[in-house]
């Protein structure tokens, strides 16, 4: 029988997608991640070196399969209820290692991004903070099925945006972004815990609501 109950507090991914030691986005991470704990979710907290894997390939896929860090990655995907993408902004647009490590990972079956909620955030020193790079990151994931939280956070000018002990320097910043993570869990927990309902996708705003689920890539 359908139940209602959700065992457990909410489990999240917490990724600081850079390759870089010392990365701004590995400290938003970090502070996100700290906010969430406090909430009293539970958070596994990653950096894409957690995650080796070389560029897609399909003659690769078809000799060997999957590489050892998509598998892995695919795992912490699923053993969370939700995630969250720390990214930096390269050239206006997605980070090559990112885009690259969700295309290998779109490749599992059962889709793993498939109705997963994922908050996403960046830092940067430019005077956006990233956030063009946070829509062009949106674009893949919300096409496998990602439900990416409307609201995204960008710190600017983050060379300079961390106190010492890894707060937001602003503190106007810092209570947004408290703000927007705490948000972000309680959309997850609703939806976490209201198991049965019934969930559709509609492609068009006229799509009838009795029609049935719009077939989608992320399929």
């Amino acid at each position: 029988m359908p139940t209602d109950a959700h065992p457990g507090p909410l489990h999240v991914l917490v990724l600081g997608a850079s390759l870089r030691a010392g990365s701004s986005n590995a400290r938003l991470a970090s502070l996100v991640g700290r906010m969430m704990t406090d909430a009293g979710a539970v958070v596994d907290l990653a950096t894409m070196r957690d995650f080796d894997m070389p560029l897609y390939d399909g003659d690769v896929e078809a000799a060997h399969g999957l590489p050892e860090g998509a598998l892995a990655l695919r795992d912490r995907l699923e053993r969370s209820d939700a995630f969250v993408l720390a990214s930096p902004e390269y050239n206006a647009s997605v980070p090559g290692v990112v885009k690259n490590a969700i295309d290998w990972v779109s490749r599992v079956r059962p889709q793993p991004f498939k109705t997963k909620h994922a908050l996403l955030v960046s830092a940067s020193p430019s005077l956006v903070g990233g956030n063009r790079g946070l829509w062009a990151l949106r674009v893949p994931l919300e096409h496998l099925g990602t439900r990416v939280y409307p609201d995204m956070f960008s710190l600017a000018a983050a060379h300079q945006g961390f106190t010492e002990d890894g707060q937001l320097t602003d503190p106007a910043l810092q209570e947004r972004l408290s703000e927007t993570v705490m948000a972000f869990l309680r959309l997850v927990e609703a939806d976490a815990r209201y198991v049965c309902l019934q969930r559709r996708w509609y492609e068009f705003p006229g799509d009838r609501t009795e029609a049935p689920v719009t077939q989608r890539a992320e399929d």
